[in-house]
């Protein structure tokens, strides 16, 4: 993958809940936090992911 990697595009399936997936988004800000490709990647990935949730009630 590239730093340029978008997910916004490939297919969607609702296969996770609510309270998974904001987990998954702090365990990949978590991993962002390295200064590597790959931490870059979980970083931008973490972002995608968190702008598509509707706000908390």
């Amino acid at each position: 993958m590239d730093d340029d990697t978008s997910y916004a595009d490939d297919p969607r399936v609702p296969l996770i809940t609510f309270t998974e997936t904001r987990e998954a988004i702090a365990l990949l800000r978590h991993l962002s936090e390295q200064d590597t490709e790959e931490g870059h990647r979980a970083g931008q990935l973490a972002s995608d992911l968190a702008r598509r949730l509707p706000e908390p009630a």
